[in-house]
């Protein structure tokens, strides 16, 4: 019986011939990552257990993007334990503010992934790095500090779920709608502890900047990991930002599979997350009219610069409504700069929004950004649950960016073919 990308990546750093579902393997990593809120646990765990050095100074990389810039005493403190941890250590890939970004859309720009790797992060949206064709899973800090001493990592090999999307996506579709869709049908468990292998025509057609959405959200539907099979589109992405170092796999035809779910995204309209659960999805005319008062562009979700660039295209020339606020945060550095140059950040500012250093503040309720009580928010981000954005009584609804600048102009949730200049 042949494997699936996923097994065929455990048994390769396992260095066994074969793994099946279900085995417990002891697994080499190539990146062990850890940010602001995170890593000071793993710090702790890891000098309580006796280590002295981190098992290869280029390999564990931490990120200081939750709190900061720093939003308090507390999280300054967090950010200075970790700091000193990384000058002990000499870690080659410690992003201060200023260099940093958004951690799981940092780590890819930088070349930090590639295909073929295994990848943990103290952070449960670590699974964005599929969408390179690497297995990746958050763990938590205790595990993180394990792997930064050692190496390694005890995982449980998952089950797959294969994901065919077929069908051509519909104007104002994108990767968001085609993930936020599959987990309103299968609901957020429906992956538990699965692969989620996303393939199909669609996919194939598909940016990477829809492909790392689309990773990024198979926690929201229970998965262990999400994974695309590497192809062009992966490689013109990989090939300004690593030249060499990666591994290409793709599942045998005759891989076993857990499940095989199909879908047909001509039918999908742009979909949209009411709260309190990712998986509560209704199509975006359904809740035409539903007031909000803040719109949040940004996130390790849909904060690259394909989604600014269609944010800008809605709101080019428009206003925000009256009593709303807009606020849009670019993932790194490197795309805030480039927003810059195209001049994205000048429409925003000119419309009457805000934009924020690279940070994922609003999307955890952290700052540059938080609800007040029964306030409502329409939002690029990945997560809507209770106080998730702030307050208890508020709500989140999740979007796509053309549906977030639609309803921030409208003040409104709205479909984007309303606001979009027509020619």
């Amino acid at each position: 019986m042949g494997m699936t990308i996923t097994e065929k990546i455990l048994a390769a750093h396992a260095d066994l011939d074969e793994v099946t579902p279900g085995e417990i393997i002891n697994a080499r990593v190539d990146v062990a990552l850890g940010n602001d809120i995170t890593a000071p646990l793993a710090i702790q765990a890891f000098r309580e257990m006796g280590a002295r050095k981190v098992f290869d100074k280029a390999k564990v990389i931490l990120v200081p993007d939750h709190f900061t810039p720093n939003k308090d005493i507390q999280s300054a403190e967090q950010c200075r334990l970790m700091r000193e941890f990384a000058q002990e250590q000499e870690l080659k890939h410690y992003l201060e503010v200023g260099r940093m970004g958004i951690e799981h859309a940092l780590l890819p720009e930088m070349g930090l992934v590639g295909p073929g790797y295994l990848v943990i992060g103290a952070d449960s949206h670590t699974c964005t790095y599929g969408a390179l064709g690497a297995f990746a899973t958050g763990v938590g800090s205790t595990d993180l500090a394990a792997a930064m001493a050692t190496g390694e990592i005890w995982l449980r090999v998952p089950e797959t779920i294969k994901f065919i999307y077929t069908g051509k996506r519909r104007p104002w579709v994108s990767g968001k709608d085609l993930i936020l869709y599959t987990i309103g049908a299968i609901g957020v468990d429906g992956a538990l502890y699965k692969a989620m292998e996303i393939t199909g025509a669609t996919i194939r057609h598909l940016d990477m900047s829809g492909r790392f959405t689309m990773a990024n959200m198979a926690i929201e539907a229970g998965g262990k990991n999400g994974i695309f099979p590497p192809d062009e589109i992966t490689l013109e992405y990989l090939r300004p930002r690593m030249a060499i170092g990666y591994t290409i796999y793709q599942s045998d035809e005759d891989a076993c599979y857990a499940e095989v779910k199909e879908y047909d995204c001509s039918r999908i309209e742009p979909q949209v997350a009411c709260p309190p659960s990712p998986a509560n999805v209704k199509g975006v005319r359904a809740l035409a009219g539903v007031a909000i008062d803040q719109a949040v562009i940004g996130s390790c979700t849909n904060g690259r610069l394909e989604d600014l660039r269609v944010a800008a295209q809605i709101i080019k020339g428009k206003q925000v409504a009256p009593y709303v606020r807009l606020i849009v945060i670019p993932a790194t550095q490197e795309i805030y700069l480039q927003a810059l140059r195209e001049g994205l950040l000048e429409i925003f500012v000119q419309a009457g929004g805000a934009v924020s250093t690279p940070t994922c503040g609003p999307c955890l309720g952290g700052h540059m950004g938080v609800l007040a009580a029964g306030e409502v928010a329409i939002a690029t981000t990945n997560r809507n649950f209770v106080g998730r954005m702030g307050h208890p009584t508020s709500q989140v609804y999740l979007s796509n960016p053309a549906v977030a600048a639609a309803s921030a102009i409208k003040g409104k949730i709205t479909h984007p073919e309303e606001v979009a200049d027509k020619n």
